[in-house]
């Protein structure tokens, strides 16, 4: 199940023109600085918790026993930002700088209400922080609560 539904996702943030890099997260933005093996701008995905609760049996499914998982799906949203935001910037140097909040947007709009396969219920956005980084790298983790039955 879980497999499935980042896959899914994968697939939905796939869509999105702006996005170079669209992974599971194994770790690819720790300790490899200067030179993460992405592309930028990037989303990763993981699953950030999942709590089980017994729901009964089934007895023509295998396992027998069913469960009903709620839980977080965590997204973090990178680009490297090379370039500030100042007043006195040049506008495209500006835009350039500013477009992590466009991809932000962008992936919220695909994901946000959306089921996301199986029996998965709908992502709901729950939280979003900066990560604090030191190699230029501007990051945001995302998350999203979701909800599973008869896994």
């Amino acid at each position: 199940m879980s497999k499935a539904v980042l896959q899914s996702i994968q697939t939905i943030l796939s869509t999105i023109p702006a996005l170079r890099y669209v992974d599971e997260d194994w770790g690819q933005l720790d300790d490899y600085s200067p030179n993460p093996p992405t592309q930028f701008p990037l989303v990763l995905i993981d699953i950030g918790n999942l709590q089980f609760s017994d729901i009964g049996k089934d007895r023509t499914a295998t396992p027998q026993n069913r469960q009903m998982a709620t839980g977080t799906i965590v997204l973090s949203i990178a680009n490297l930002k090379l370039t500030n935001t100042s007043a006195r910037a040049p506008q495209p140097q500006k835009d350039k700088a500013w477009s992590i909040w466009d991809i932000v947007e962008s992936v919220h709009g695909k994901l946000h209400g959306v089921a996301v396969g199986g029996s998965a219920g709908a992502m709901m956005r729950t939280n979003m922080r900066k990560v604090k980084r030191d190699d230029g790298i501007q990051e945001y983790e995302v998350t999203y609560t979701i909800g599973m039955t008869n896994v």
